[in-house]
């Protein structure tokens, strides 16, 4: 809820919140984040650094400084609720990154400056909406997870037990039947790779390996993809409910601001109309 001041107006957070939430405002700073990625990669050249490094530099330092502002901004405007949107919390923790002094000590962690690109994520609503979809799936995917394990630890003891002998080398022992099944799985050179010759020592080996195809690069990856696209419909509902809730606030603040004033207006009118003495005049 917006701070508002006698009157119904909003104070200068308020004014100040306004103003970073435009269209316009938005817009710049996606533009700027762009732009920084660009000189980032551009700073990793060294035939490029030679010829513009010093102004590649002075644009570098001018992005962070608009975005130092930003951040002051956002928390001269929103306070204590800055850090309660998950959001401001990483764009705060890039941007500290980002003014680390430049020593030895910190010099890991400079490196970690091309990190200002995600801040694309949390300035366009279509992929922060997305990275919302994927950390809702997260439960479920665990799950999911969990069963594709138990499938592989199945799968990878009886591979190392009818296969182990033959083939030490990927099925010698637990960890390699689990790393052979999991190159398969991916159906990365899975048949003239490892699965043919496998059958040419035992021909019957196509009746463990496709239905372990089946069972794992079929059936249970697409169940991965279907909690996700469940979890992201789940998000966009529920950012149509948060827009929706957020209009009827907005309506709701103007009608009491409307209110007010209709109510402060009968008052002026009616002392109008009133005599010196209290008595009421004829309109005219």
């Amino acid at each position: 809820m917006r701070e508002q001041v006698g009157g119904g107006g909003l104070s200068w957070r308020g004014r100040l919140q306004e103003v970073l939430d435009q269209p316009r405002v938005q817009h710049g700073i996606t533009a700027l984040i762009i732009v920084n990625a660009i000189t980032l990669g551009l700073e990793t050249s060294d035939a490029v650094m030679a010829r513009a490094g010093p102004l590649l530099l002075a644009l570098d330092r001018a992005i962070v400084l608009v975005f130092i502002l930003e951040i002051l901004a956002k928390l001269a405007a929103q306070r204590t609720r800055f850090f309660r949107d998950p959001w401001n919390v990483f764009d705060f923790v890039v941007i500290g990154l980002s003014i680390l002094p430049a020593t030895h000590a910190f010099s890991v962690a400079r490196a970690f400056r091309v990190l200002r690109v995600l801040r694309l994520i949390t300035v366009v609503p279509s992929m922060r909406q997305v990275v919302q979809g994927l950390l809702r799936a997260i439960p479920g995917m665990a799950t999911t997870a969990g069963l594709l394990l138990l499938a592989f630890y199945v799968f990878s003891v009886m591979a190392t037990n009818l296969f182990g002998d033959s083939f030490t080398d990927w099925f010698g022992s637990l960890g390699a039947s689990m790393y052979t099944l999991f190159q398969i799985m991916t159906l990365e050179s899975w048949s003239m790779g490892i699965v043919r010759p496998v059958m040419a020592h035992y021909p019957w080996a196509w009746a463990f390996f496709v239905p372990f195809i089946v069972v794992t690069a079929f059936a249970v990856l697409n169940l991965f993809v279907a909690i996700i696209v469940n979890a992201m419909s789940s998000e966009t509902v529920a950012e149509s409910s948060a827009s929706a809730h957020a209009d009827s606030e907005r309506l709701l603040h103007e009608l009491q601001a409307l209110r007010t004033e209709v109510q402060a207006l009968r008052h002026e009118l009616g002392a109008t109309q009133r005599g010196p003495f209290g008595r009421t005049t004829p309109a005219e």
